[in-house]
């Protein structure tokens, strides 16, 4: 499945457009499809007309229509879903209301928007877009005991991996539980970042995190790479940009990627 856009708004309203590829592409979009939805795609009409001597001739036009869901049905066989509704936007063939089937098949783009997105299928649109195979940028952005790994294309910010762990502050004396611990933090997102981001993909890594965290961070990384030969991450080191980031949240990223 290929995602084209994604646009969800933090009550969970909003809209995706995708653009099914593989046959297992066309079971996703039946999951993510549900009655009540509405449904944007190309469809082909009938349209009759009528001449001013009172005759009339018909032909079949193309045209955009969104409709609002009442019916879906899954022809595994034609791999291809028949989606029927009422149209609920103005059309220059189609009146508002009248029934039309949407078919959806593959190669056809289509935009799905509901009221509410839940967690199951914005993951579900995540494991079918499989992220990894199109994201050229990855981030690592991070404060002391929270990290959070994740894979950036043009559409979205995927989450990969994060990571929590308690860091006992520094007192005066008593040092060495607290540095044990931030180790113990930095070789977690050490192991994220070695099973998360396929460097032959990922052209550049953003490390960002409030004060000194991210250069902490990436000493610690390419001393564990020296130490342990870690090839993948020596010949890659040059990837690793390091930049100022106000907390190591999600949301903090997105000033860095403009």
């Amino acid at each position: 499945m290929k995602l084209v856009s994604k646009e969800v708004e933090k009550d969970g309203s909003g809209q995706v457009t995708l653009i099914p590829v593989e046959a297992e592409d066309m079971w996703h979009a039946y999951n993510l499809i549900g009655v009540g939805d509405s449904l944007r795609s190309t469809t082909v009409r009938k349209v009759t007309t009528e001449s001013a001597t009172g005759s009339s001739s018909s032909s079949r036009v193309r045209t955009t229509l969104t409709i609002s869901i009442e019916d879906i049905d899954f022809d595994t066989q034609g791999c291809m879903l028949r989606v029927k509704g009422r149209n609920i936007q103005e059309n220059q063939y189609v009146k508002m209301g009248a029934y039309h089937t949407l078919d959806l098949e593959l190669n056809r783009k289509f935009t799905l928007a509901k009221e509410c997105w839940d967690i199951i299928a914005l993951e579900r649109i995540e494991m079918a877009c499989d992220v990894a195979q199109s994201a050229d940028v990855a981030a690592v952005i991070l404060q002391e005991g929270l990290a959070h790994v994740c894979l950036v294309t043009s559409s979205m910010t995927v989450i990969r991996a994060k990571l929590e762990q308690n860091i006992p502050r520094k007192r005066k004396g008593f040092c060495q539980q607290h540095d044990k611990a931030l180790l113990k933090f930095y070789d977690s997102v050490l192991q994220a970042v070695q099973r998360h981001i396929n460097f032959e993909i990922v052209k550049c890594v953003i490390v960002a995190s409030p004060g000194f965290v991210k250069d902490q961070f990436c000493e610690y990384l390419f001393q564990q790479a020296v130490k342990l030969d870690l090839k993948i991450l020596l010949e890659n080191r040059h990837k690793f940009i390091q930049v100022h980031s106000s907390s190591g949240h999600k949301h903090a990223l997105k000033g860095k990627l403009n």
